[in-house]
């Protein structure tokens, strides 16, 4: 089989995920600076996630719509600490026409001011919650549960395919409630969903909690999170949800009149996930012979590869291809048959084992005399021969067992690398050394975990919402602690 172009992980991690996506054809920089193209086999992943998603959130009563992707700036200096913190973050359009100068280059046209300066939205909260003073009046017309999906930016200085470009795509949800019980239950049954959807459907386990003072989102009083541990030990955050309280309804008058007829602030909140979870996917789940993903996320599920010396054998293998097909297809098994006679079997098997396909069957001359057919699996590279008669059973039952097999490595490799320590010393060691998550005790201050950031690069990834432990003492300071956080490097 024809070798592949990626580096070992052991190597150069940070290498070996930026061959996986080129080599699996995913995407490229683009010479916009910081952003990136998204291609075809990319996006297919992209638009599995979004409609399996986006069903999810339609059964549990959302609905999407669409909002501008500019916002005027007096709206963004409405709520304070939203835009502190993403001032650093925003582009901003000045002018709506350009011309060209009598050199004949183009330049602004400086008679295009704007009256007001419009930002490029880096999240829509302030443009929404505009318009939902115009659409709530009454308290029969909450709860108000909008989804979008949208792009985004965010003028990123060090940006990295998937994880962190200018600009990128999202689900970004935002709804009003009549009381704040019903706004925390919200975000925290949107955590739920997520949780569900990352743990099950892209297989990858996580842990649900909420962020510290200082990582949560700008303007929230609570961020409900999921965090993730990848292959080279650092954390990823997969997706937040955020209890907004009434800031937002505040700096935007928007209010309800009550069964009782008293008008009262709404409460809110906001969540999301985004084409981060690519990223997350490549880095929890992929090896050094390329891209692995569940069945549910491939671009196809099976592909066929034909082994022939004589356009005599490709006829007769193709009728047996195409009757497998026919048959994998109508079980909703999505089935490629590469027939393509410039491409030798050795390039295709490297091809698709770098792309992910989960299954690739491989049908020859003497495989049809004897009524055999090779299984190969791409999430353990194993190998089996079965009979013609039973292919689609054992591809059936294959597509069951790799998401839980894929899962259940992530969720051990997780395990292993999960540190508990009452000693600083022993902490720096393992944030430094052997990474992973460092379940310790922290005393709550922010100046504490500052300090243990600018010691060790490590951040707390989120205080668990199921305890860890019992009460202690920080890790830091000594002083009491009530719990156990997690403690990790991150992307």
């Amino acid at each position: 089989m024809e070798k592949n172009n990626i580096c070992k992980r052991e190597d150069n991690f940070s290498k070996w995920y930026n061959d996986i996506i080129v080599e699996a054809d995913l995407a490229e920089n683009s010479n916009v600076r910081g952003c990136m193209i998204i291609k075809a086999h990319g996006y297919s992943i992209w638009e599995k996630i979004q409609k399996e998603l986006d069903k999810r959130l339609k059964e549990s009563g959302h609905q999407n719509a669409y909002f501008p992707i500019f916002i005027p700036k007096s709206y963004f200096n409405k709520e304070a600490t939203h835009v502190d913190g993403f001032a650093k973050e925003c582009a901003v359009v000045t002018h709506s026409k350009l011309k060209s100068n009598e050199d004949n280059n183009i330049v602004v046209d400086g008679q295009s001011k704007l009256e007001e300066e419009l930002i490029i939205r880096p999240t829509s909260e302030t443009i929404i919650w505009n318009s939902y003073k115009r659409w709530i009046k009454s308290y029969r017309d909450l709860p108000l549960l909008m989804n979008q999906w949208a792009n985004v930016v965010r003028w990123e200085m060090r940006t990295r395919l998937f994880l962190r470009t200018s600009e990128f795509l999202w689900q970004e949800g935002h709804t009003a409630h009549s009381s704040k019980e019903e706004a925390i239950k919200e975000s925290k049954d949107i955590l739920e969903i997520y949780a569900d959807f990352i743990n099950n459907f892209l297989c990858v386990p996580v842990i649900e909690g909420t962020k510290t003072k200082t990582e949560r989102f700008a303007g929230a009083l609570e961020t409900y999170c999921l965090e993730a541990l990848v292959q080279d030990g650092k954390s990823i955050q997969a997706g937040t949800s955020h209890f907004l309280g009434q800031n937002f309804a505040k700096a935007f008058d928007v209010k309800f009149l009550d069964k009782d007829g008293i008008e009262k602030y709404v409460w809110a909140s906001s969540w999301g996930v985004s084409t981060r979870l690519i990223g997350m996917l490549i880095m929890m789940h992929s090896d050094n012979n390329g891209l692995v993903l569940p069945p549910s996320l491939a671009e196809h599920q099976v592909v066929i590869v034909p082994i022939y010396k004589n356009q005599e054998q490709l006829k007769d293998i193709s009728t047996l291809a195409i009757k497998i097909k026919k048959d994998l297809d109508s079980k909703n098994i999505s089935t490629i048959f590469d027939d393509r006679d410039y491409y030798r079997p050795g390039w295709k098997f490297n091809h698709y084992e770098v792309k992910g396909i989960p299954i690739r069957l491989t049908i020859g001359p003497r495989d049809l005399e004897n009524k055999k057919i090779e299984i190969f699996r791409r999430d353990t590279l194993e190998k089996m021969i079965v009979d013609i008669d039973k292919v689609s059973d054992n591809v059936e039952k294959l597509i069951k067992d790799i998401p839980q097999n894929i899962y259940k490595k992530a969720l051990d490799f997780r395990e292993g690398n999960s540190y508990y320590t009452d000693d600083y010393e022993e902490f720096k060691d393992i944030i430094e050394n052997k990474g992973g998550f460092v379940y310790a005790h922290w005393d709550g201050r922010e100046e504490t975990e500052l300090k243990i950031k600018q010691e060790t690069k490590a951040t707390i990834r989120c205080i668990p919402l199921e305890s860890k432990g019992e009460k202690g003492k920080c890790i830091f300071s000594k002083r009491d602690s009530q719990k156990r956080v997690i403690f990790a490097k991150a992307y």
